[in-house]
């Protein structure tokens, strides 16, 4: 097992290395900082400009290769940068992913676990209503963009409130400033205006992985390690839980760990439909500014969080099947 978790830590550091280094080289080579300064009214001065991107490592008359390793060199000591203000990229990188973690985290958990234990009960009872109404009901949110999805939970949120004659349901902000009313309510006011998004994010991941999870089970229902097991004596039920499940979702911690740290800086419609300024928000608001040192650690940051996803599918499903230890077929 040690020897398998140190060949995987190598090959997804160089990965996170390879990736991060593309990110910037694709930030800087597309985007345009000085275009961006020169189109300002009134236009600075030239040599304003001019030591501006200097100062910022954005001077695209210095070859790509020399602010590559530029930037390289800082990243290695901990150091992104400056944002177009002037401020530490580092810093506010923390503070949006703190936002944008907070945000999404308890729905793509619930959405994952629940959706795991839909699609596993979908395809028990293949060609039945409970299968037909997990199928239709995944398509049906599958078919509703996450941005309308939150707008219509708003929605019924808002006819909620108004029949209950009170707001108890709130959904824009992390919490109220300077609220009364002390630590604890603090939490509570923070909890429930996670209620919405959370139930937003959960219902997306549910359908996916509710269709995928019943995929998996469907291929598994029939094989010979759940036969033999039936022919052993054990229900049906602890046959397909025991190695059924234990089978098909070894597949499933791979596609669950590539999707949580997309869905975790993928997040745009989420923060802006529910007004948090978490990562998704600050790097399309980079990106419309040519702010590259914010756009490299934002996609440094997404490598990062990938490559460290699949170190925790590998070791999942290293525990849940002992083939992939030892290199053999899953």
């Amino acid at each position: 097992m040690a020897t398998f978790m140190v060949r995987r830590v190598v090959n997804h550091a160089a990965l996170a290395v390879l990736a991060a280094s593309l990110g910037y080289l694709l930030a800087a080579a597309a985007l345009d900082p000085r275009a961006v300064l020169e189109d300002r009214a009134p236009r600075p001065p030239q040599a304003v400009i001019d030591a501006r991107l200097g100062a910022l490592n954005l001077d695209d008359r210095k070859p790509l290769a020399e602010r590559y390793l530029t930037w390289a060199g800082g990243v290695a000591q901990g150091d992104f940068g400056r944002t177009w203000d002037g401020e530490p990229v580092e810093g506010e990188l923390r503070r949006r992913l703190g936002v944008s973690f907070r945000l999404v985290a308890p729905g793509a958990v619930l959405g994952g676990a629940l959706g795991v234990a839909l699609g596993a009960y979908a395809a028990a009872r293949h060609g039945r209503a409970a299968d037909r109404l997990v199928s239709g009901g995944s398509y049906l949110l599958l078919a509703v963009p996450v941005f309308v999805l939150a707008v219509l939970l708003q929605i019924v949120a808002g006819e909620a409130n108004d029949a209950l004659g009170m707001r108890l349901f709130v959904w824009v902000g992390e919490s109220a400033p300077g609220a009364p009313g002390g630590r604890l309510w603090d939490l509570a006011d923070r909890a429930r205006r996670l209620l919405l998004p959370t139930a937003t994010i959960a219902l997306c991941q549910l359908a996916l992985y509710a269709r995928y999870q019943r995929g998996l089970m469907l291929d598994v229902l029939h094989a010979d390690h759940v036969r033999a097991a039936r022919a052993r004596g054990l229900r049906r039920r602890d046959a397909l839980l025991r190695y059924g499940l234990r089978t098909a979702i070894v597949p499933m911690t791979t596609y669950f760990a590539y999707t949580s740290g997309l869905v975790l800086l993928g997040g745009v419609f989420t923060e802006t439909a529910f007004g948090r300024h978490g990562v998704g928000e600050w790097l399309v608001d980079s990106v419309s500014r040519g702010d590259v040192n914010a756009v490299a650690a934002v996609e440094c940051l997404a490598a990062c969080a990938v490559v460290l996803a699949a170190l925790g599918s590998d070791v999942l499903a290293a525990a849940l099947d002992p083939r992939v230890r030892t290199g053999g077929t899953p």
